[in-house]
């Protein structure tokens, strides 16, 4: 059944997160609102365009909350997730991934048509001639591979030609450059971070020089994120930063200085509750949530409540992982709540169908998770 189905008759009634069938993906809603506030604040304070990365939440009704707060649009990984947000009424929409493949361009023109302010990035000539073949208007920026060869053109000269390319066909736009260093993004001292993304700023302070001296500069320069924000704002490049995980926060950043002074910053508005369903020992209890609960390449979640603190989860396979507590502490007794932060937000958040919006231990709300699985 889907969480709708499960749960919409305990929204409003006090207590009611304790009861909720279990793993559920749970979103602290107040703590969702101050970091929304807090980064467009930041952002307004340093004079910055907010373009916030959807593949963080993959929702309509964050997306939307962004927006009203101050952001310009949201960036999207996929076509799909991008798709999935304008289904809901979400405009001005910067596709971060290239388009490539007939059906895709099919996809990507169809889209333009009716959403307002959409644009994609490219890294290749092929892929800027299908695009220019479909004779649809369409606005682009040029992705420039920070150095991690996953996506983006590779030099400075590649950069001016692509650009060019576009500038030159009648029906695309060149609109600008789009620069996401993904690589540096978790570097956990803030002065290696700052060393790093100055590193590359240099590099893409050169490719913006020489676009600008063959009259292409870019209007738009988007990149940064969570982890670089307070430093790329600082360096002053970019024209807007496509930050994602502030709104929810994991283990990876939580365990980064992201501002230099050793303040977090952002809250943990994200979490997952799980219920001891095994507890026959007196040193672990097995909880009702697994590799299919928690995304796994960033390592076990941190256990947040319901456990003696400095208790510690392992994974136990596909369905459920165990809480350990400190030697001489009780483990959770059968039937208990324990909670758990993502240890990496965006994948985690891939495994639900729904956000479980809670005050307290009240559930308010249930919004749905409209680009999960959206990964074509």
């Amino acid at each position: 059944m889907h969480a709708q189905d499960l749960h919409a008759h305990l929204i409003g009634r006090q207590g009611s997160r304790r009861t909720l069938n279990t793993p559920a993906l749970i979103v602290d809603a107040a703590a969702l609102e101050r970091n929304i506030a807090a980064m467009t604040g930041f952002a307004l304070k340093h004079g910055i365009a907010l373009r916030p990365h959807a593949k963080t939440h993959k929702s309509v009704e964050i997306a939307k909350r962004q927006i009203a707060a101050g952001a310009l649009g949201v960036c999207c990984a996929k076509l799909g997730e991008a798709e999935a947000l304008a289904d809901g009424g979400v405009d001005n929409l910067l596709i971060t991934s290239p388009v490539v493949g007939a059906a895709a361009v099919e996809r990507l023109v169809a889209l333009a048509a009716w959403v307002p302010g959409l644009m994609a990035a490219c890294d290749h000539p092929d892929a800027v001639d299908a695009l220019a073949a479909t004779g649809a208007r369409l606005s682009l920026l040029v992705d420039i591979d920070p150095g991690i060869h996953r996506t983006g053109v590779a030099g400075p000269n590649e950069a001016l030609a692509l650009a060019r390319k576009i500038a030159d066909a009648p029906n695309l736009d060149f609109a600008g450059v789009q620069f996401y260093c993904g690589g540096q993004q978790h570097i956990e001292a803030f002065a290696d971070r700052r060393a790093a993304i100055e590193e590359r700023t240099r590099y893409l302070r050169g490719i913006v020089d020489l676009l600008t001296a063959n009259d292409l500069a870019p209007r738009i320069i988007s990149g940064g994120g969570t982890g670089t924000h307070v430093i790329d704002a600082e360096l002053g490049l970019f024209t807007e930063l496509q930050v994602g995980s502030y709104v929810f926060m994991d283990r990876q950043y939580a365990e980064c200085d992201l501002t230099g002074d050793g303040l977090a910053g952002f809250e943990t508005a994200l979490m997952v509750d799980a219920r001891v369903i095994s507890a026959n020992h007196a040193f672990l209890s097995t909880v009702d949530a697994g590799f299919k609960a928690f995304a796994t390449e960033a390592g076990a979640p941190p256990v947040l409540a319901g456990a003696p603190a400095g208790s510690v989860y392992h994974f136990m396979g596909d369905e459920q992982g165990c809480v350990v507590p400190p030697s001489g502490s009780a483990p959770p007794r059968l039937g208990d709540i324990v909670t758990f932060a993502a240890p990496h937000c965006d994948p985690t958040v891939n495994l639900y169908d729904a956000y479980h919006v809670v005050s307290g231990d009240t559930l308010t709300a249930i919004w749905p998770i409209e680009g999960r699985g959206r990964s074509a």
